[in-house]
């Protein structure tokens, strides 16, 4: 019988550790400045893939184009 509650203490106490641990995995992943760091990371990836700058370069060339228009007009 001590036995059977010794093993049950220390299963409890496991499982508190477990949790424990887990819970401190759920606040690192919900960190909001780790999620804007990671999500900012991957923009700056796509951003500087050559394809998706040189349109972001084209397109802001086009658009300082269009407003040089307006404004001579």
């Amino acid at each position: 019988m001590a036995d059977d509650t010794e093993r049950i203490e220390q299963e409890i106490a496991q499982a508190r550790e477990d949790l424990a641990k887990t819970l401190d995995q759920l606040a690192e992943r919900a960190n909001p400045q780790r999620l804007a760091d990671d999500a900012k990371t991957r923009a700056l990836a796509i951003i500087n893939k050559p394809a998706v700058r040189y349109g972001l370069i084209g397109a802001g060339a086009l658009v300082v184009v269009l407003v040089v228009r307006k404004i001579k007009s």
